[in-house]
């Protein structure tokens, strides 16, 4: 098969199908979004082809036909029809300084308005924007086509400053209800973002949109399948891993039949031929790392989280929900569906090894004293693991937890879980959860038996460590061990070939230190 060119950064459809890159083709979900309705939402994390998705729509309504000939929708378009396309984009910015947004909006209408050759008076930015719409209804005789991409970005940039960004999520809810009051002229619109803010915060103008994140039948409608990996990119894949890729890379699920992969992951590792975490590492998600910190959220706890559909959809500058956070910025996928009574509920969890193995390393280093230590012991660590060195575990985990500043502690303190010995054992424990999650390690949390629930399980080259993690004030010196081998945790993984070690590690409440070791092999 022929090798074609890499769209890596390329959001623009005509570019894509006229200077010979792959191209997903994703026009059966467009032509039934057309179809099926006129107004719609989309939620996506970033780099997940929102943009050239909104680029294809904005062909298709223009009568591009030569840049679909070919694809699926070709055949059943009418392009003797084309609409006037008013495509307002916020992916510019920083929008965290007062009066930068109004200024960008309105340099984006004047843009449209030279483009269409059609002129508007109005002082403010909502009343030029309806009269553009109506302008360019009459102009054309044809309605209007809307187009909004990266909505919520003028909010998301400034929520280290809560004023500007209400002040943004304001003159935002004026803007976007033009759309609606403008429905006359409207054939079709379509709104995208990372975040689902509430429609009483933002869309309470604009209450027609159907939102699609959830819509099983749009699962896929951004990022690649596995199918599209083996068809499209077939040509790309000799020399790789196959199954390296999937753990990596895919798993991303919006209750559709299929996972995706992040197209900006799978293109780099085509370009580089390295397994990287290559969409983690576009932006750091420091609001996102300080809000899990100041609320002590375990991190071993977000593998595993519990949501309503409400609680996913609630997003708003005053009320932040860490599990619609995680989920909308795409850090957390859903894993599992659930009815309980008349609600939904969603389980939550890391989408593949890239995401789990980066946002853990991301949380050790905002604890860090010194990251760079930090991230040195963390290599460290692995050798130790993999050489069976159990003195150098223990050096290294003293280390580690002396590296933990004294807020961390407080906020992760045992009084936070009085009445949950085992929330409140494992508090201390999920530190040395992200140190092995941040190497890529395979590790299995609280796994449960007949015989009781394990703290942790870590696989790596042919040896198993088990784990049982105490506070000293709660048990005994030497408890942990002695757990380990009294419920004979060891049982259900007799029949593997590993090497099988215990591992009780147990913390003084007080000193906020490790203070017993104990390791024996089975």
């Amino acid at each position: 098969m022929t090798r074609l060119r890499l769209p890596i950064g390329i959001q623009t459809f005509r570019t894509i199908r006229e200077e010979g890159y792959y191209y997903v083709d994703k026009t059966p979900d467009v032509r039934r979004l057309v179809k099926d309705g006129t107004h719609y939402f989309l939620s996506r994390p970033r780099r997940f082809g929102k943009s050239l998705l909104l680029d294809t729509l904005k062909e298709l309504f223009e009568g591009s036909e030569p840049l679909f000939r070919g694809l699926a929708i070709h055949d059943c378009w009418d392009w003797s029809v084309r609409h006037p396309v008013v495509r307002l984009s916020f992916g510019g910015g920083p929008f965290n300084v007062p009066g930068v947004l109004h200024a960008n909006v309105q340099e984006q209408f004047a843009a449209i308005e030279a483009r269409h050759g059609v002129a508007t008076e109005h002082g403010t930015a909502s009343g030029r924007f309806a009269a553009l719409i109506g302008a360019l209804h009459d102009r054309s005789g044809q309605r209007v086509v809307v187009l909004i991409d990266e909505y919520d970005k003028p909010i998301l940039d400034a929520l280290g400053t809560p004023e500007t960004a209400r002040a943004n999520r304001d003159f935002l809810r004026g803007l976007y209800g033009v759309v609606k009051d403008c429905d006359a002229h409207v054939r079709f619109a379509f709104v995208t973002g990372v975040s689902k803010f509430s429609k009483v915060s933002l869309f309470s103008g604009l209450n027609n949109l159907a939102d699609i994140t959830l819509d099983p039948d749009y699962g896929t409608v951004c990022g690649y399948t596995e199918k599209d990996l083996d068809s499209v990119f077939a040509p790309e894949l000799d020399g790789l891993d196959r199954a390296a890729i999937r753990r990596w890379y895919n798993g991303y699920r919006w209750l559709g039949e299929h996972a995706v992969y992040n197209p900006f992951d799978i293109l780099l590792l085509f370009r580089n031929r390295e397994f990287e975490a290559y969409w983690f590492e576009t932006a750091t998600p420091t609001f996102l790392i300080e809000t899990l910190a100041a609320r002590g959220i375990r991190s071993v706890d977000l593998d595993g989280m519990v949501a309503s559909a409400s609680l996913l959809s609630t997003f708003d500058v005053d009320r932040i929900a860490p599990q619609a956070l995680l989920f909308q910025s795409g850090y957390l996928t859903i894993t599992g569906r659930e009815r309980r009574g008349g609600a939904t509920r969603y389980r939550l969890g890391y989408p593949n090894q890239e995401v789990r193995q980066s946002l853990n390393e991301s949380l050790l280093d905002h604890l860090a004293k010194a990251p760079e230590v930090q991230s040195e012991r963390r290599f460290r660590l692995y050798d130790l693991l993999e050489a069976g060195d159990f003195d150098g575990l223990r050096t290294l985990f003293e280390a580690l937890f002396a590296g933990i500043p004294y807020e961390w502690h407080v906020r992760n303190d045992i009084a936070a879980y009085e009445g949950n010995e085992i929330q409140a054992d494992f508090a201390h424990g999920s530190v040395v959860y992200s140190c092995f999650a941040a190497l890529g390690l395979d590790i299995t949390v609280e796994d449960s038996s007949s015989r009781g629930r394990l703290d942790m399980a870590v696989h790596i080259a042919g040896r198993l460590y088990l784990f049982e993690f105490k506070v000293l004030e709660s048990s005994g010196e030497g408890a942990a061990l002695a757990q380990l081998k009294d419920r004979d945790y060891a049982a259900k993984y007799r029949d593997s070939d590993e090497q099988i070690h215990l591992v009780g590690v147990e913390f003084s409440r007080e000193r906020r230190s490790i203070v017993s070791f104990d390791v024996a092999s089975d």
